[in-house]
């Protein structure tokens, strides 16, 4: 077994080396064109990658993963930075081979990390020609700064990001953690993104991805799905809801098992990802649906001290 890095701005990770579709074709290039892949798509396509079980997560440009076999052009991979409870290790799923990069010199470990916090950033070669758009959260080593331009180091060498697109930490382990309000500020940014099943990118979250990669942002890595998150965390009394704290839904009005996560807002109201053809949104939850499926609530942040 092996890393390798993605080399594309959002890799989608499939449940099997051959669930893409031939109108996915776009999304198993490199370079992938997540947007022009999306955009393509009607409601049922869109769909059918939930319902069919055709996408398991997604993973982000220079992220890490462990290849497990080799099959017909595809890696069989683990996401390492995505805690679940299928394997320790990370999430499971298979990415196009193409889409993967082995370099034994990169690293985000005990370096300084340039963080993208812009929705998404454009990162240019060092020749300032831009190469690609890549996504919130997106970490590489940061090298240093010149002329308005960060220089940071990629999988296949160096390249430039505007200084305004991102922020520079002095490690991994450097990032601060975030209170409730700026759990739910990471968030607030992306209303009316629409929903994508397996979603982990400023392209399109689905529900589990939102509350991940918000958390993600403000220094927290939690697990992936969202039955794994109401089983970790620091478990909330429904009736002492903080904002920032995430709220989770169960079939059989909230007695079945979990199927959705949000993110409390406060007064109330739900921060969310819904569902496919809806839109990140924020919506009271009295006499809704989600009113009567509420069954748990974790709260994976921390209070700042006064």
């Amino acid at each position: 077994m092996e890393i390798r890095w993605v080399n594309v701005p959002v890799a989608t990770v499939w449940t099997l080396f051959d669930s893409a579709r031939d109108l996915d074709a776009k999304a198993i290039e490199n370079p992938a064109d997540v947007s022009s892949w999306l955009q393509n798509q009607t409601y049922e396509e869109l769909l059918a990658l939930c319902e069919k079980n055709l996408v398991q997560t997604q993973c982000l440009y220079g992220e890490e993963v462990l290849i497990l076999e080799e099959k017909e052009g595809w890696s069989h991979i683990i996401a390492l930075d995505q805690p679940s409870s299928k394997d320790k290790r990370g999430y499971l799923g298979w990415i196009p081979a193409q889409q993967l990069i082995k370099n034994d010199s990169f690293s985000l470990a005990n370096k300084p990390i340039a963080v993208v916090t812009a929705k998404k950033a454009t990162l240019y070669s060092e020749e300032q020609i831009a190469i690609l758009e890549i996504s919130y959260q997106t970490r590489l080593p940061y090298v240093s700064e010149e002329n308005g331009y960060l220089k940071v180091e990629t999988p296949t060498g160096q390249a430039l990001l505007r200084k305004e697109e991102v922020t520079v930490f002095s490690s991994l382990q450097a990032i601060p953690k975030g209170n409730g309000q700026d759990i739910v500020a990471a968030g607030e940014q992306f209303l009316g993104l629409p929903y994508l099943w397996g979603g982990m990118s400023s392209y399109g979250y689905d529900c589990s991805g939102f509350s991940y990669s918000m958390c993600k942002a403000n220094g927290y890595i939690i697990p992936r799905d969202a039955h794994d998150q109401a089983s970790k965390g620091e478990e909330v009394d429904l009736n002492q809801l903080q904002p920032g704290d995430l709220l989770f839904f169960a079939y059989e009005e909230g007695k079945g098992a979990i199927h959705h996560v949000g993110i409390y807002y406060g007064n109330g109201k739900m921060l969310h990802s819904p569902k496919t053809g809806k839109a990140v949104e924020i919506i009271e939850l009295k006499d809704t649906v989600y009113e009567k499926e509420l069954c748990a609530a974790r709260r994976y942040w921390q209070k700042t001290e006064e």
